[in-house]
C-alpha cells in the first residue's frame, strides 16, 4: 500500500472518520489537496465498498475560471465512477445582504451547500481537504487577532457542520503536510486546478502562508509548521478541558462561589452563557462583565450584565445611543497596512493605477485615488451633521439620510466606520460606495485599495 494512503487510512482508523453506512459527501474544489483527498477515498472505496459523493461549490467569483472549476471536478468524478453535486453560490449577494467579507459569505454558503447536499445524498458525514499546513496557518491568523484557548485550537478532526449539526465535518488530511500531498498528486500523475486568488497578497491568509511562515521556517526553526500543529492540539486540548468544566460546575448544585473559581474557568462558565445567547464572547467583554457588574452594550444596542454569581442578565434596559468619540489616524506613507477599529479590521494598500473598476473591487474592496486622499486617513464614527457624497449621487447628503435610504438598522448607524481623507472630507463610509471626489480617474496616479472586514 502507498506510503500516504497508508497513514490516510490509519488516520480514518484512529479518528473514528468513517460513518458506519458508509455514504460521505467529498467537498472538492479541483485544487491538489482536494483532488489529493478525492484520489485517497476512491482507493479506500475500491477496497472497502464506501459510497462517494463528489460536491462542488462554484462561488462564481472568478468569471470563466470558476465554470472551468466546475467542469473539472464533474469531469474527475465521471471518471472516478462517483456521482457528482454541483451548487452555484451568489457570494456577492450574501456580502450585500449580511455585511460581511468576501470569504465569511462564501464560507457561510458553501457549507449550506455541503450540508443541503449530505441531506439530499442520505450521507452523514462530509470530508473536507483541510491539511497540516491549513491548521498551521490558522493557528498564526487567530493568534494575530487576539483568539483565546478554544480559538488556538484550531480544526479538528471531526466537528458539527455549521450550517447542520446533524452532518459531520471530517478531516482526513489534518496530520499531513502540504508538500506530501503535492508529492502524491505528482507521483500519481493527478491533474488539478489552482485557484489564482490563493496568490493574492491582500488576503491576509496569502500573507500569512507566503510571507510569514517562510520566514519563521527559514530564520527560526524549518519545523515551524509542526510546532504550530502540536501547540494548537495542545491549546485545544487545554481549553477543551476548561470548557467541560464550567459546563459542569454551571450544572451543578452546591456549587463553589464563582468568586473562588480560577479565572480560567470564570472566563469559559461566562463565555459559554455568550454563546448560548447568540453574542461573540470576545476577551474585552468577558473580562468587562468578569470584573464587575456594570451593564455593557452589545452590538444592536442591547445590554448584559453580570450578577456577580456567574450568572449573565440580558435584556437590561438600553441607555439613550449616544456618538462615539473614538478616532484612529493612519500614516499612508507604509504603502499598506491592517488597522484594528470600531469592531472591524481594515486593511490597506496602495498601489500604482489604473485599477480595476468599482464593479470588479466590489468584492470587499473599495478603491480610492491615493492622491486625493492625501497621506493620512483618519478613521472615526459618524457624528451629528455629517454629510457626505456617495459614488455617482449629485452632490452632498446628510448621513443620517443615506443611512436610511440605505435601510441601515438605527441600532448600527453610530457604529458604522467612517473615513476622512487628509483635509477633513469624507472620503468612504462603511456599506456605503466610496466618496464621488475620490473616484478612480484616467488621470489617477496611485489608488488606496481598503478592504473593510466587520468582526464577528
Amino acid at each position: 500500500m502507498d506510503g500516504l494512503l497508508r497513514r490516510f487510512c490509519a488516520d480514518l482508523r484512529r479518528h473514528s472518520l468513517l460513518p458506519e453506512d458508509g455514504r460521505v459527501v467529498v467537498a472538492v474544489s479541483g485544487g491538489t489537496d482536494s483532488v489529493v483527498l478525492l484520489d485517497l477515498f476512491h482507493r479506500v472505496a475500491v477496497r472497502d465498498g464506501l459510497h462517494l459523493v463528489v460536491a462542488h461549490a462554484n462561488h462564481q467569483l472568478r468569471g470563466d475560471a470558476s465554470d472551468r472549476d466546475e467542469t473539472f471536478v464533474l469531469g474527475l468524478a465521471a471518471r472516478l465512477g462517483h456521482p457528482a453535486v454541483s451548487g452555484r453560490l451568489d457570494v456577492r449577494a450574501e456580502m450585500a445582504r449580511a455585511r460581511t467579507s468576501v470569504e465569511m459569505s462564501a464560507r457561510k454558503l458553501r457549507h449550506a451547500f455541503l450540508a443541503r447536499t449530505a441531506v439530499e445524498q442520505r450521507a452523514s458525514v462530509i470530508a473536507l481537504a483541510h491539511h497540516a499546513d491549513d491548521q498551521a496557518e490558522l493557528f498564526l491568523l487567530r493568534l494575530l487577532r487576539g483568539a483565546g484557548g478554544e480559538g488556538l485550537g484550531g480544526m479538528a478532526w471531526n466537528s458539527p457542520s455549521p450550517a447542520d449539526p446533524s452532518r459531520t465535518l471530517v478531516r482526513p488530511l489534518l496530520g499531513l503536510p502540504k508538500a506530501d500531498l503535492v508529492a502524491y498528486l505528482k507521483a500519481k500523475r493527478l491533474e488539478s486546478r489552482e485557484d489564482s486568488s490563493n496568490k493574492d497578497r491582500d488576503i491576509l491568509r496569502n500573507r500569512v502562508r507566503h510571507e510569514l511562515l517562510p520566514v519563521l521556517e527559514q530564520d527560526f526553526t524549518p519545523a515551524i509548521r509542526d510546532v504550530l500543529c502540536r501547540a494548537a492540539e495542545v491549546v485545544g486540548t487545554e481549553a477543551g478541558f476548561v470548557r467541560q468544566a464550567a459546563e459542569q460546575w454551571s450544572a451543578a448544585t452546591g456549587r463553589p462561589d464563582f468568586s473562588s473559581l480560577h479565572p480560567a474557568l470564570q472566563r469559559a462558565v461566562l463565555r459559554e452563557q455568550l454563546r448560548e445567547a447568540g453574542h461573540e464572547g470576545g476577551f474585552d467583554l468577558v473580562e468587562k462583565l468578569r470584573q464587575g457588574k456594570a451593564a455593557v452594550t452589545v452590538a444592536a444596542g442591547g445590554r448584559l450584565a453580570h450578577d456577580g454569581n456567574g450568572r449573565i442578565r440580558t435584556g437590561v434596559r438600553p441607555a439613550p445611543p449616544k456618538f462615539r468619540d473614538e478616532a484612529l489616524t493612519i500614516d499612508l506613507g507604509a504603502g499598506r497596512g491592517t488597522v484594528e477599529f470600531g469592531g472591524g479590521r481594515l486593511e490597506w494598500r496602495i498601489r500604482s493605477a489604473p485599477g480595476p473598476k468599482r464593479s470588479a473591487a466590489a468584492a470587499g474592496r473599495e478603491q480610492l485615488d491615493a492622491d486625493r486622499v492625501g497621506p493620512v486617513l483618519r478613521l472615526r464614527h459618524w457624528r451629528a451633521g455629517d454629510r457626505f457624497r456617495p459614488l455617482g449621487s449629485p452632490g452632498n447628503a446628510k448621513i443620517q439620510d443615506l443611512f436610511v435610504d440605505r435601510k441601515i438598522p438605527a441600532s448600527e448607524r453610530r457604529g458604522r466606520v467612517l473615513a476622512e481623507a487628509t483635509g477633513g472630507e469624507l472620503c468612504w463610509i462603511e456599506g456605503l460606495p466610496p466618496g464621488e471626489a475620490f473616484k478612480l480617474t484616467p488621470a489617477t496616479g496611485r489608488r488606496l485599495e481598503l478592504r473593510w472586514v466587520r468582526e464577528g
